[in-house]
């Protein structure tokens, strides 16, 4: 048997998840959580970023996926720091966009889309009306 997600937006979606479950070999995990980031959310990250980037100044010196890390952090997202393998240094652990809620992510982009205003972003990608 496959892992399998199923997002439940209606009883057909809901009877599925019963059926699965009741076929399930013994032994096997069920997990019901909300559904993280979506993947048209995913895509609209990076143009963003990118744009983020090029226009706003002391900004080129960093990644993309720093300017992430910083914004994950402006976000309040956990972070925590374990110490290097041979004690040389510490490093930064618990960023991820890609666990997420829906939610959480839409947070996300409005940050990004208020720190962009602030500093006269113009978006490469156009914003839903």
């Amino acid at each position: 048997m496959k892992a399998e997600s199923i997002r439940l937006v209606s009883d057909t979606q809901r009877a599925y998840a019963k059926k699965v479950i009741d076929t399930a070999p013994a032994g096997y995990v069920v997990k019901v959580a909300a559904e993280t980031r979506r993947d048209a959310q995913n895509r609209k990250l990076w143009p963003m970023l990118a744009d983020i980037q090029r226009q706003v100044p002391g900004m080129s010196e960093f990644s993309t996926e720093d300017i992430k890390h910083r914004f994950l952090n402006a976000l309040g997202t956990e972070m925590r720091f374990l110490p290097a393998l041979e004690g040389q240094g510490m490093f930064p652990v618990g960023m991820r966009s890609s666990t997420l809620t829906v939610e959480q992510f839409s947070g996300l982009v409005e940050l990004i889309y208020a720190y962009g205003a602030k500093h006269d972003v113009r978006w490469s990608e156009p914003q839903a009306a």
